[in-house]
């Protein structure tokens, strides 16, 4: 099972009524690679996290998370996914251990086991003095990070963010970018990392445009822009939105 990519995702395609919101979606992430899925506001980023994490059912093509198929073997696979959503999902007025236990209940941790996932989850994003704090009282870069803590609780293979750092100042995007990044060279984690902002996206990093619901161009970050910055290629990729 090692040697099985992350996510795999084939011929994927997808409508709202008459409206093609994805067609023909296909890339593949090795395991233990940060892949980030690059597309301006509209491109289909929300549309294609939602058949990721089933929350819609794609018309047609598959999709594979850690070597088990989303349509046949839909507990199994998502119960190798760990996501964040671009809306944040936390309770305020709990504390940040009250959260992270409350979450690891749900998904049936032991109290033993949610105590030392969540000391090192939290401990991975810099988070572990904050665990008493109330989340009201976080900001909005620390709520961020707690979210992404506690979506490795269950110790998924593969991590989920759908634009984590929408609404977040420039220093603590790079904080949290760092961090993720990190993550899959510390743990083997397979991150899908959706986002509009060249800046988020290093030069090692496979690299996923998405444009108008299609692929325009996949593989490693530095291959596709060779010469030209990241920020001169999407522009030239996307230039048909450019008014």
């Amino acid at each position: 099972m090692n040697d099985q990519p992350g996510v795999v995702v084939d011929s994927l395609r997808h409508s709202y009524g008459s409206k093609l919101a994805l067609d023909d979606v296909g890339f593949t992430i090795p395991r233990g690679t940060f892949c980030a899925l690059l597309g301006p506001n509209g491109a289909g980023k929300s549309t294609l996290f939602s058949l990721l994490t089933r929350l819609f059912v794609p018309e047609s093509g598959t999709i594979n998370i850690a070597g088990r198929d989303l349509a046949t073997e839909p507990r199994s696979a998502l119960a190798r996914m760990g996501v964040v959503f671009q809306q944040p999902t936390l309770d305020l007025d709990l504390t940040v251990r009250q959260n992270m236990l409350y979450f690891a209940a749900l998904h049936g941790i032991s109290k033993r086991d949610s105590a030392l996932r969540m000391e090192d989850a939290l401990g991975q994003l810099g988070m572990a003095e904050r665990a008493s704090e109330k989340v009201r009282a976080l900001n909005g870069g620390h709520r961020r990070r707690m979210e992404i803590a506690r979506a490795l609780l269950h110790k998924p293979d593969v991590l989920l963010l759908d634009e984590p750092t929408v609404g977040l100042d420039a220093e603590t995007r790079r904080h949290i970018t760092h961090h993720v990044h990190e993550l899959t060279k510390t743990t083997g984690l397979t991150v899908l990392w959706a986002t509009h902002l060249v800046d988020e996206v290093l030069p090692d990093d496979q690299l996923v445009v998405l444009h108008q619901g299609a692929v325009l161009a996949g593989g490693k970050c530095h291959i596709l822009t060779g010469k030209r910055t990241l920020a001169d290629t999407f522009a030239s990729l996307t230039k048909e939105d450019a008014t």
